[in-house]
């Protein structure tokens, strides 16, 4: 019978051992090949520059892969203390401490609850990589796993993933996340104090939080010092200071602000769930933001809005790339909406405003692709034309007019009167069509809801797309679009060509010709670098939107300012605002990198003018010299001695030929008499096209002969009667024996 028992038992003893084999071998889990963590699953990218500076924080991966230190850039006695609190015999022992183990358990017996786990630093990263239950079955297989991981991996290997991974409150893991999150400081900066309290928490992270209560850790801190002190690890003097010492909480920050580009990089690169294919193994997503000039940017703009708090500006935005790598270098927002205050989301960078005078450098481009020059004479006299059923007087900002001006000056002085000639010319439709190649996107509306206003900014566009048009005039012509990741997606947008080269060139060498915006802006002005860069303002209505944007051999800048609330600023301009931000900004740009001049296209060919007529230089004429792309250089010389006759400074023709009409009144025109004016006392005119050139004008008011204006007049001053009238004109030309005869214009006077 004994035998039989024992027999029996020995059999059991054996099924038993097999399960526990079996079950064993099926529970226990492969290790990874690396501790490094490469090929880890990334929920969430950390954005960092281009340079590797974090921009964003994240905790909600699975692993910390943004924020870890190697094992010798760790404090040694950080090393040595967690050692101590946590695994004493790590150097000695093969992943179990077993004297630590039967401690442990006699201890728990003892006081009847765990009161101590014994767990070696191995067998907590056993459980970093294969989480389990808390159970007696759990610990058997993390034992038996931790000897493995030190079969294939070096005590030092192990030490370093451990720091690195060991959890802390808030979803932080690692001593460095844990450093900054308490103390906003890098490791190596931590005193002997601080150094202790990242130990401590890692027995209790949420109970000891030292944010609401410290006592706890306190006393930890001091009992690890004590044993510390007590085997020799730290001085008298070292434990002295911990014990009397107390700690300076920080709250984390970025190194710079970037959160309005991180946000734009979210809806355009990546999301939440799943990281843009240019993050890298490391969980991180290289982008081109060069951290130090926003920093730098970000200091110029917020210094300069403070100056203009009293003239009425509370935001601003810069927006800073590299043209010939396409990469946006600085993403800036500055100021009250745009950044602690309610409405901080709003990013002005991508805000589309109203951009006044700075879509006509690409007007001008066009002109010069349909044939015009930069002489070409563009008539800058007072200019009225139909809105609806009333009439709108274009005005240049000084209110002043100059007679034909070539191109280069209408440009140069962003003179308002020749741009909407000019856009007569090109029609707002190709206007249109250009401008959405250059990348603006925001002009969505049909060309006949803008008309010629178009010229002067009356729509709305924002900042990046203004600065990617820029950018495309200073790559010569090419548009490609903007980068904020270093490393994106193989498809893009192919290049595409919008103006000549030798187009661009021209644009660019007028912007940076200090000579001709003298007209408007004076000698000596803040639009004048030092070194060669094409500069262009704008001020839209009631000066809510001011403008500046320039462009060197390498980079294009562009600077709004003005209220995201859309209050007027008090009569702040483009030159007398953002002017000074680019100014500055260009010098931090050209401090990194040595400017050079604008590219000149080689097809560009000078020749000598007359400053008056565009033409052909001639004796006595005041010479100046002008740029031509080939087979555009005026044929016709000016006349010599000067006499500069009338009939060699025509203006170009705007329109194409049409059938002779009034230029006013136009058809279902209304006017409303002044009753603070007597009725005998108000007049209106009616004009005819100068270009007729008339030996006399017979002019009818519902078919009755009201005036008889002499050659060379295209106007009447007709006195105002209430009613519905019509209007017609008898033009008489020289060598001709019939009169042309305009079509009838109905209008009311009310």
């Amino acid at each position: 019978m004994i035998r039989r028992f024992f027999a029996a038992c020995f059999t059991l003893a054996l099924l038993l051992f097999a399960f526990v084999a079996w079950q064993t071998r099926r529970d226990l889990r492969p290790l990874p090949s690396s501790l490094n963590l490469a090929g880890s699953a990334v929920r969430k990218a950390q954005v960092v520059d281009r340079r590797g500076v974090p921009l964003s924080v994240t905790y909600q991966n699975e692993w910390n892969l943004h924020d870890q230190a190697a094992l010798h850039e760790i404090p040694r006695l950080l090393q040595q203390a967690f050692i101590q609190s946590e695994d004493r015999r790590f150097h000695r022992h093969h992943g179990v401490d077993w004297r630590a183990r039967v401690h442990a358990v006699w201890q728990n017996i003892t006081a009847l609850q765990t009161v101590r786990g014994a767990s070696t630093i191995t067998e907590q990263v056993v459980r970093m990589l294969h989480p389990r239950p808390r159970t007696i079955w759990s610990r058997w297989l993390e034992g038996i796993e931790a000897g493995r991981l030190e079969e294939r991996f070096s005590k030092a290997a192990i030490l370093e993933f451990y720091l690195n991974q060991v959890p802390y409150a808030h979803r932080r893991r690692g001593v460095v996340q844990a450093a900054s999150l308490y103390f906003d400081r890098d490791l190596t900066t931590l005193n002997t104090r601080e150094l202790l309290t990242l130990v401590v928490l890692v027995r209790a992270p949420s109970a000891m939080d030292l944010r609401r209560d410290c006592e706890r850790a306190a006393q930890a801190v001091g009992r690890l010092a004590g044993v510390m002190r007590a085997n020799g690890t730290l001085s008298d003097d070292q434990y002295q200071r911990v014990m009397s010492g107390s700690w300076s909480l920080s709250t984390m920050r970025l190194p710079v602000e970037a959160g309005h580009f991180i946000r734009y990089l979210q809806r355009h690169s990546l999301t939440d769930e799943k990281p843009a294919p240019a993050a890298n193994h490391s969980g991180k997503l290289p982008t081109t933001l060069d951290a130090s000039l926003q920093q730098h940017v970000q200091q110029i703009l917020d210094t300069r809005l403070q100056d203009l708090r009293d003239s009425g500006v509370a935001d601003g935005a810069v927006l800073v790339v590299d043209h010939q790598s396409d990469e946006v270098l600085a993403w800036v927002n500055g100021g009250g909406l745009s950044q602690e205050q309610a409405g901080g989301w709003i990013d002005a960078v991508i805000t589309p405003r109203q951009p006044g005078s700075t879509l006509k450098p690409f007007l001008y481009a066009l002109a010069l692709e349909m044939g015009w020059t930069a002489a070409t004479l563009i008539d800058d006299t007072p200019l009225v034309e139909p809105v609806g059923s009333g009439l709108h007087r274009f005005d240049n900002y000084s209110r002043r007019c100059y007679g034909p001006v070539r191109l280069r000056d209408a440009l140069g002085n962003s003179l308002n009167i020749p741009a909407v000639r000019t856009v007569q010319f090109t029609g707002t439709k190709r206007f249109l069509d250009v401008l959405k190649q250059l990348g603006i996107g925001s002009l969505r509306q049909p060309a006949d809801h803008y008309g010629a206003g178009i010229a002067l900014g009356n729509g709305e566009v924002s900042l990046f797309e203004l600065v990617q048009a820029y950018a495309a005039v200073a790559r010569g012509g090419v548009f490609r679009p903007l980068r904020t990741v270093r490393h994106p997606a193989p498809r893009q947008r192919a290049a595409q060509r919008v103006f000549r080269a030798e187009t661009a060139a021209l644009i660019g060498n007028i912007l940076s010709d200090p000579q001709a915006r003298r007209l408007e802006f004076g000698a000596g002005h803040l639009l004048h670098l030092p070194f060669q860069t094409a500069v262009k303002t704008g001020t839209s209505n009631d000066h809510r939107d001011v403008w500046t944007f320039g462009f060197s051999s390498d980079f294009t800048v562009g600077v709004w300012m003005g209220n995201l609330d859309r209050k007027p600023t008090r009569g702040v301009t483009g030159t007398s605002g953002p002017a000074l931000v680019l100014r500055a900004v260009f010098a931090e740009l050209n401090r990194r990198r040595e400017p050079k001049p604008l590219q000149l296209s080689c097809r560009l060919m000078p020749a000598a003018i007359c400053r008056h007529t565009g033409l052909r230089a001639a004796d006595h004429c005041p010479v100046m010299q002008e740029w031509f792309a080939a087979g555009t250089v005026p044929a016709q010389y000016c006349l010599p001695a000067g006499l500069h006759d009338t009939d060699l400074r025509q203006p170009a023709t705007h329109q194409p030929e049409r059938n002779v009409a009034l230029v006013q009144p136009t058809p279902g025109l209304k006017l409303v008499m002044d009753p603070h004016i007597p009725d005998d006392m108000e007049a209106f005119a009616l004009i005819i096209p100068k270009h007729l050139r008339p030996e006399k004008v017979e002019w009818l008011v519902d078919e009755r002969l009201e005036q008889v204006t002499a050659a060379g007049e295209n106007r009447f001053m007709w006195p105002l009667s209430a009613g519905t009238h019509t209007a017609q004109a008898r033009i008489w030309q020289a060598g001709k024996a019939r009169p042309l005869v305009t079509p009838p214009v109905r209008f009311q006077v009310k």
